[in-house]
């Protein structure tokens, strides 16, 4: 009999081996794609230099408090999102998991497309050894390599696009299978720093190019009259939102594995100023460049089109790289910078689902990864290496992103503080130990200003795809990949909630770490808060 509670103890919850591995990991999700391809061009068209006063604002205001509040979350409740929002919601548990896998399922789109962007990326860092994109990146990418179709689903797949898919997949499912520390955190000490380095390299080199500070000059001359504008604003709360990898589930997720007595909130600024600082690198390098190929063209930058997203990765810039001294050695630097960068923000998309997964269904981590992997890699293909896959791919990240995502946070933040009503304990959660304590401010940031610009955001993105549509493409097919999307994320996240538990999340024996040690009571709390 003495044997028996070894048999059915659960195995210790996976943990970082340290501060500076999850430090390093938090960083590399928050890192990705839109630091490079969006930032540059958002602050470009909204004010310039000027933009960085609302950019500075909204970082203080709502990115890096809702930051601390996915931190709070997944530290305290020990858990993925489902899991952690279980547990916060006491008696109301069961419909406050929902929310939790209402963000896994977002992190499940996301992590279904995001993989064929990293593809793309790789393909191209192939392509810059010897310049294949030719005279007219424009056609090449959109007719040589993805063979664009008409709007629709076709099942005619492009193995451009099919053959490094899977190996992004491959390589992400590894990673997963491999585990907290010697998977994620490895590839991310790996990784991270690798990119760093490259990227400073990619910088330097374009700062010394012919027309660069003319680029500069575009991107930081400031445009005082756009701080007047509304729009400008919701733009910079927009940019740092979706920085920062927050409100779905990621950062809860990572959190969870942090040791029991953690210190939150310090490497939190580390995390949320490290990201900002990569953005204005990617600026200073991007407009550098952009400046040198306005200067080769005889134009002003202001007249060069595609400054952000898909076309100023896989047009502009093969464009540039054509015309510029050592242009592969550059391309090279740019798109295995791209490549680095996704996958390790794509990692933490899928350890969202994987790590949901396994403590839902009481799964080992190989088996989670695997199976969450396996499907994903199978929707993937199917979708997005096709040749209507550029299109779907737009559209579904525009509802993910801007509907999915930021009604998410919405959501999440309002439930916590106003109806869980537990904002002042996860206040002191993360003033616990921490050296940078949080007042009480930081409940009205979560609680009143975060909900109130997010609705904001939220309504005003719904008028214009509502009325306007989205990029000129016919109804059906907006309704069928738009808001199909939103759709499958709220379906998603009742079907999993209505599926019952190997393992009880309430059950204290079966999970390691948790219940959290008791919160001080009130009278206790003012000389440490």
């Amino acid at each position: 009999m003495a044997s028996a509670p070894q048999e059915t103890a659960a195995k210790p919850r996976e943990e970082w081996t340290g501060q500076v591995g999850f430090i390093l990991a938090a960083i590399g999700s928050a890192v990705g794609l839109g630091n490079i391809w969006r930032f540059p061009g958002v602050a470009y068209e909204n004010g310039g230099g000027a933009f960085l006063v609302p950019y500075l604002i909204a970082l203080l205001t709502a990115g890096i408090p809702i930051l601390f509040l996915d931190y709070a979350v997944g530290h305290r409740f020990r858990g993925a999102a489902p899991t952690a929002f279980r547990r916060l919601g006491g008696r109301a548990g069961r419909w406050m998991e929902s929310l939790g896998w209402f963000q896994v399922t977002i992190a499940f789109v996301i992590g279904l497309y995001y993989t064929v962007v990293i593809a793309w990326a790789l393909s191209f860092f192939v392509f810059s050894f010897d310049l294949r994109w030719g005279d007219d990146p424009a056609a090449f990418f959109t007719g040589d390599y993805l063979r664009v179709a008409d709007p629709g689903f076709s099942l005619d797949f492009v193995p451009g696009v099919l053959i490094p898919l899977a190996i992004v997949w491959i390589v992400a499912i590894a990673v997963l299978a491999a585990g907290v520390a010697k998977g994620l955190q490895r590839a991310n000490v790996i990784a991270l720093p690798v990119l760093v380095v490259a990227f400073i390299i990619l910088v330097v080199r374009a700062l010394f190019l012919d027309g660069a500070d003319d680029g500069l000059n575009a991107l930081f001359t400031p445009d005082w009259a756009a701080l007047g504008d509304p729009n400008v604003w919701i733009a910079a709360y927009s940019q740092i939102f979706f920085s920062l990898s927050i409100a779905f589930g990621i950062m809860i997720t990572y959190a969870s594995y942090r040791r029991r007595r953690s210190n939150l909130t310090t490497p939190g600024l580390v995390v949320a100023f490290s990201n900002s600082s990569f953005e204005i690198l990617a600026g200073i390098g991007v407009f550098a460049t952009l400046g040198f190929f306005a200067y080769s063209q005889g134009v002003a930058v202001s007249e060069l089109e595609g400054l952000t997203g898909v076309g100023l990765s896989f047009i502009t810039f093969p464009a540039i790289v054509s015309q510029m001294p050592g242009g592969p050695i550059f391309g090279c630097l740019f798109f295995g910078s791209l490549t680095l960068a996704g996958f390790t923000s794509l990692v933490s998309v899928l350890q969202v689902v994987s790590a949901a997964i396994q403590e839902k269904f009481g799964l080992s981590t190989r088996r989670a990864a695997i199976g969450v992997g396996s499907v994903s890699a199978v929707l993937s293909i199917l979708i997005f290496s096709t040749t209507t896959g550029l299109l779907a791919l737009d559209v579904v990240d525009q509802w993910a992103n801007n509907i999915g995502i930021v009604a998410s946070a919405i959501f999440t933040t309002v439930l916590v503080i106003w109806v869980a009503r537990k904002g002042p304990e996860l206040r002191f959660h993360l003033n616990a130990l921490s050296t940078f304590r949080v007042g009480g401010i930081w409940v009205l940031l979560v609680g009143v200003l975060g909900p109130v610009v997010l609705a904001w955001m939220l309504i005003a993105r719904i008028v214009v795809l509502v009325t306007e549509g989205y990029g000129g493409l016919p109804p059906w097919y907006l309704g069928v990949f738009g808001w199909g999307t939103v759709l499958v994320l709220v379906v998603g996240a009742v079907v999993f909630t209505l599926l019952r538990w190997k393992r009880s999340p309430d059950d204290f024996t079966a999970w390691p770490g948790y219940p959290p040690e008791p919160a001080r009571p009130a009278a206790q709390k003012g000389a440490r808060s």
